[in-house]
């Protein structure tokens, strides 16, 4: 089973978000990282840029695959991870932390619709089976 942090929260499409004070920052999940295999491409969103939720925002590619990063939130990108696009591994080595892809400034941040770490547990679980 992947790690799946208590403190964060997720989204049904394998994006992590942690609020700091009025930003979000989000990520993949271990999961994710994991159904990726190794990262050597990341294409994060322009700063500035806003976007709506669920849209998306970013691209990772692997070795394997291209997969799409979508917005947890509606808002505008405040900064993004510049380490992950010289070195897309850091997503592998510490999604969590290191690995993070950007920051987002919530439009509304009461309209996250978020899934708590047990919900994210269960979907995982529900799509192992």
């Amino acid at each position: 089973m992947s790690n799946v942090p208590k403190k964060l929260r997720y989204t049904a499409s394998h994006e992590w978000v942690r609020q700091d004070e009025d930003l979000f920052t989000v990520g993949i999940t271990d999961h994710a990282q994991c159904m990726l295999g190794d990262l050597v491409y990341a294409e994060l969103p322009e700063l500035e840029t806003s976007f709506d939720n669920g849209q998306e925002c970013a691209v990772l590619e692997s070795v394997k695959a291209a997969a799409d990063v979508y917005s947890p939130i509606s808002g505008e990108i405040v900064e993004i991870n510049e380490a992950v696009i010289e070195n897309p591994q850091l997503i592998n080595e510490d999604p969590y932390g290191k690995g993070w892809l950007f920051r987002i400034r919530p439009f509304d941040p009461a309209g996250a619709q978020l899934l708590s770490a047990d919900q994210y547990s269960k979907q995982l679980a529900s799509e192992a089976h």
